[in-house]
């Protein structure tokens, strides 16, 4: 079996483990943007404070703001709480407007509903909530950070062009994300990078409106101010880069283990193997954010020259499957016609 019960363990482990990382790592990040943001205002707001000709008066004025560092870390920690806490308990609604799926029961999609239950029940697990988006593209994910939370979405082209065994491999994919605890740890980092983005972008706008304010007063060209622009500049791209980072340090191993998890359940690599073959290609939902796009089986979007790339290519996932889960069949020419 693909990656083994030890492998399984370890992914679970480190999931564990990064998302304790991710919950350490963002108040650093944000009390970071929140000091750049201060300076900023500061500078802008009272140039003489930062450009007063003297050499040295750019690193005092940073000196004494970082006195400011508690009521900054105060100020930022608890406005990003308030944001986590609605974001925690509405995340769901939120992704939910985002796609634009439904909830649906056992009586709106009897089907559907019994071949998850099954699952479910063969490994004594809860039954996740079930969602689905109207369109014809062919997608899934799951979606919720703790047991009562967790969704498996799936779309309506899915449903009608994969047979009872393939789709049952997707439904049993999505809920090995659930098992793995990817889900958590994709929504725990699309919340924290979401709030580092949205303070961030506030914070160039307010920057560039403020600078045109400005760019009458002659004051602005001192070296001192210049500095501390240039500094609170820094901080501002280190630390969204590093969010940006963190969320693409989330191994796109975590497809590898759900193929595999899928094939554990099912005991049918050859359903996951024809299952992504008709994914491949038609899995595109457009508008659909980026950050969503990350818990997709499939992420035709892969960035700058591949190297943002959410999801190994369907190809290498097919090949792994063939090498260490023992599927044979592989779909030549039944491709389906791109939605």
């Amino acid at each position: 079996m693909l990656g083994g019960a030890t492998g399984l363990r370890t992914h679970i482990w480190n999931n564990n483990l990064r998302s304790v990382f991710l919950l350490a790592a963002f108040p650093v990040l944000l009390v970071a943007i929140g000091y750049a943001l201060t300076i900023l205002m500061t500078g802008f707001g009272e140039p003489s404070y930062t450009q007063s000709g003297k050499d040295g008066a750019g690193l005092d004025f940073l000196t004494s703001e970082a006195s400011r560092l508690p009521v900054i870390a105060a100020w930022s920690l608890g406005i990003a709480g308030v944001w986590f806490v609605i974001a925690w308990f509405f995340h769901q609604s939120m992704i939910n407007a985002a796609t634009g799926a439904r909830p649906v029961d056992r009586k709106a999609e009897p089907e559907l509903y019994n071949l998850l239950e099954n699952l479910c029940i063969s490994r004594g697990l809860t039954m996740p909530k079930l969602a689905i988006i109207e369109t014809g593209a062919l997608n899934a994910y799951a979606s919720g950070v703790r047991e009562g939370q967790y969704t498996v979405t799936v779309t309506r082209g899915l449903m009608q062009r994969l047979d009872k065994a393939e789709l049952e491999a997707v439904l049993a994919h999505e809920l090995s994300h659930i098992r793995h605890h990817d889900v958590r740890l994709l929504v725990i980092s699309i919340i924290f990078v979401g709030i580092i983005s949205f303070v961030a972008e506030i914070m160039f706008r307010r920057m560039f409106w403020m600078g045109l304010r400005a760019g009458g007063d002659r004051r602005s060209g001192g070296r001192g101010g210049g500095l501390v622009i240039v500094i609170a500049i820094a901080i501002i791209a280190v630390a969204y880069f590093l969010a940006i980072m963190i969320r693409f340090s989330l191994s796109r191993r975590r497809e590898y283990m759900a193929d595999a998890g899928a094939v554990e359940l099912t005991r049918n690599p050859d359903a996951m193997i024809s299952a992504l073959e008709k994914i491949s290609g038609n899995s595109d939902i457009e508008d659909s954010p980026d950050e969503v796009r990350e818990m997709f089986i499939e992420n035709p979007k892969s960035g700058f020259m591949g190297v943002f790339a959410t999801h190994p290519p369907i190809e290498k996932r097919i090949d792994m499957l063939i090498e260490h889960a023992g599927g044979k069949r592989r779909l030549r020419g039944s491709a389906v016609p791109e939605v």
